[in-house]
């Protein structure tokens, strides 16, 4: 079976499910005894009662009907109504009420009962009457006239009958409220671990303390030391990649120190320039390296910022580098605010505007807000990159010679993957694709907002 219509409705949240799970059984459980109390306690015990009390009736209508003459039943009925608790009257044809008919109040469900037993027992009943509530009227045919009844309403159904049922609401309700302080309690900590990691996952380091239930404390611990693990990886490995750039520039230092003091000679100074040329690119290289490794971009506070405000300044700064881009859409500054390091967006943005205005004539900056994203796509008319190959261009030191034309400017690879890792430290994405404006790439720095 296909429950796929059930998981469209269902909450998605940890907390309203949990809150699903308390609420059903107790509204069920409700049910099922309301029904059964109302049917077995109600239905039975009132036309138990209401039966004890209609062979009274029956009595009285009979010795009424038995006398000889009106007021000889007006005077029997009155010596059997006494003693029985009824009020009797004994009305001659010409002077009985016309109304006829059953009348209940709404929600009256016992007189439906009442109703019906005594329809059963009483052919000639002409009415039955429990609009007063606490008293039943009756009127009736005999054959010395119309004789009227009332008792009171305690004698067929129980007296306030709804107190069980509003005993039992009440009493749900307030154990509800004390489960759903409860599980509120409960999941607060689970809540707030949430928090935690997805804040880490942004690159944020936000105080969380484990607390809650065992289980989830034993989850609190275990990502603290994870996450303190992976903060002394990435002291570790900046500390290294800061000797390896001592150790690396002392040596291309002297080579290209070496190579300067060469005498000038007409027959080595094409290998010369060659060597200082080749000494140049692996210095490039080095520092792209580190650059990317060291993660430098992610080294500033987040901060909460206007990503138009900021792509607006990005994109006036290439206009003012002679850059030919341009901002093609965005919303206008002060709509959204969220939470990011704005010189790693920045380095992520001028690295993809330098690769649209690298491997192509113009380049177009938008930005799109949703619901739930932030979206900066930078486009251009440049040959584009392969469907099948989208993903491996994001990877550090891919230079993809059929897709980018390497004559328009040399890179090491890492212009795409810098932006894909600086957006991973968001939270957010990088996604290429085709710009159906332009036909060239379209690239897309989803943020989270």
């Amino acid at each position: 079976m296909n429950f796929d219509w059930l998981k469209q409705i269902l909450p998605r949240g940890l907390y309203g499910r949990a809150a699903l799970i308390l609420i059903v059984p107790i509204v069920t459980i409700q049910l099922v005894v309301s029904v059964v109390f109302i049917q077995r306690h109600f239905e039975r015990v009132t036309k138990q009662m209401t039966e004890t009390m209609l062979r009274e009736i029956v009595l009285l209508s009979d010795r009424v009907g038995e006398a000889p003459d009106l007021v000889a039943a007006q005077a029997v009925g009155a010596a059997l109504a006494e003693p029985l608790g009824l009020a009797f009257t004994l009305l001659a044809p010409p002077e009985a009420a016309a109304e006829q008919g059953d009348f209940r109040r709404f929600g009256d469900f016992t007189g439906i009962v009442v109703i019906d037993t005594l329809r059963q027992g009483l052919p000639d009943l002409r009415s039955v009457d429990l609009r007063l509530g606490a008293q039943v009227q009756l009127t009736l045919d005999t054959p010395k006239g119309v004789l009227e009844l009332s008792f009171g309403r305690g004698r067929v159904s129980a007296s306030n009958p709804h107190q069980l049922l509003v005993l039992m609401v009440a009493v749900s309700l307030l154990m509800t409220i004390i489960a759903y302080l409860f599980l509120r309690n409960q999941l607060r900590p689970i809540w707030r671990l949430a928090k935690a990691a997805e804040a880490f996952g942004r690159g944020q380091v936000v105080l969380y303390r484990p607390a809650g239930a065992t289980e989830v404390r034993s989850a609190g611990a275990a990502f603290l030391e994870m996450r303190a693990r992976i903060e002394r990886q990435i002291e570790q490995r900046r500390l290294m990649l800061s000797g390896i750039s001592h150790d690396l520039r002392t040596p291309l230092t002297r080579l290209r120190l070496g190579l300067s003091m060469l005498p000038d000679d007409p027959e080595t100074r094409d290998e010369v320039a060659a060597l200082e040329r080749d000494v140049a690119e692996m210095a490039k290289l080095v520092d792209a390296f580190l650059a990317f490794a060291r993660d430098d971009a992610m080294a500033d506070e987040p901060q909460l910022i206007d990503p138009c405000k900021l792509v607006a300044q990005i994109v006036g700064d290439a206009e003012r580098g002679e850059q030919p881009v341009r901002l093609h859409e965005c919303p206008g500054p002060g709509q959204v605010e969220i939470t990011c390091r704005p010189d790693a967006i920045r380095r992520a943005l001028e690295n993809l505007i330098g690769n649209a205005v690298r491997y192509g004539s113009r380049a177009d900056v938008s930005v799109h807000l949703g619901p739930r994203m932030l979206r900066i796509i930078v486009e251009d008319d440049g040959p584009g990159i392969p469907p099948e190959r989208r993903d491996e261009a994001i990877k550090p030191f891919t230079r993809l010679d059929p897709a980018r034309n390497q004559d328009r400017g040399q890179g090491v690879g890492l212009g795409l993957s810098i932006a894909a890792d600086i957006l991973r430290g968001h939270g957010g994405s990088l996604r290429l694709g085709e710009s159906e404006r332009l036909g060239g790439l379209r690239a897309e720095l989803v943020l989270p907002r």
